[in-house]
């Protein structure tokens, strides 16, 4: 029983790191309708972003992760303003290109800046980096990214359902030649939900760096995580990407457990069985997948 709360409790925690790593993706694609071959770049950025912030400063990452967040709302909207802007109403495999394009770059020229060498901050005082709960140990770096997920997924919803920016965020994304004839700005909803998304995947990134190693690659293991996140929960859903990231780190958890040398396939077999059984996830509307700007 005993093994059984440890594996639940490490899931969830996994799956709540996971979700918070995949809504900048989901939130994107939701309204823009472009996946972002990008984001696992964005992420890594936002892990060297909370390591040099604690490493040259001293501020830990969790209390800069605000910080870091309005940072990377600007990079967002450079690089809507600067590159998606001109491929938004381009056929999908120009999006592809163009932000897979960025994502090598980016990699690149963090190899030049940084190096491929391995790279954590120690944030918690000796003694603390976990709790004993019931007799499971709770890692404390995973609680707190936890809380983070759980706190910026529901202000993320709250913000789509309360405010006039969120609603037509959410209008956008339904239909958008109903939004522009109810007066919405396509363009200044794609630039606001741009900044918004890339803010969100900095701070996952700033969050994550004292639980993973950051290094110039790490953007490829989040950016499958993340896929599979998304097309679990449901594309274009916040609540999916909660529930798929739950969902995600309990599979792989319990993988991990019974079969440890299957614990990385575990995201290529759910990926392939969720894109031929249910490509809209378990959340997602049906269609929602190939709907266009057009």
């Amino acid at each position: 029983m005993q093994v059984l709360l440890q594996l639940l409790i490490s899931g969830v925690l996994l799956g709540a790191v996971y979700a918070l790593g995949a809504l900048g993706l989901n939130l994107i694609f939701g309204v823009a309708k472009v996946v972002n071959f990008a984001h696992g770049e964005f992420l890594m950025l936002g892990m060297f972003a909370g390591y040099w912030l604690m490493t040259l400063t001293g501020i830990n990452p969790y209390y800069g992760a605000p910080l870091i967040g309005v940072a990377f709302f600007l990079l967002g909207l450079l690089f809507y303003g600067g590159l998606m802007r001109f491929t938004i109403y381009k056929p999908e495999l120009t999006q592809v290109f163009a932000t897979l394009g960025l994502g090598i770059l980016l990699q690149n020229l963090a190899l030049m800046a940084w190096s491929a060498d391995y790279r954590t901050v120690q944030v918690m005082p000796p003694g603390f980096e976990s709790i004993n709960f019931l007799g499971v140990f709770v890692p404390t770096n995973r609680l707190v990214a936890a809380g983070y997920a759980a706190v910026i997924l529901g202000a993320v919803i709250v913000f789509l359902k309360t405010t006039f920016t969120g609603r037509a965020i959410e209008a956008v994304s339904q239909d958008l030649m109903a939004a522009r004839l109810m007066g919405v700005n396509p363009n200044r909803i794609f630039l606001i939900t741009f900044g918004l998304g890339i803010a969100l995947t900095g701070v996952a990134g700033a969050v994550l760096v004292p639980s993973f190693y950051a290094f110039p690659s790490v953007g490829s293991f989040f950016v499958l995580v993340s896929f599979v996140v998304v097309v679990l929960g449901g594309l274009g859903s916040v609540a999916g990407t909660a529930l798929g990231g739950l969902v995600l780190g309990i599979v792989e958890t319990g993988t991990g457990y019974l079969a440890p040398d299957l614990k990385e396939a575990t995201h290529f077999v759910l990926l392939i069985l969720l894109l031929a059984l249910r490509p809209h996830g378990l959340l997602g509307v049906k269609g929602a997948e190939k709907e266009t700007l057009k």
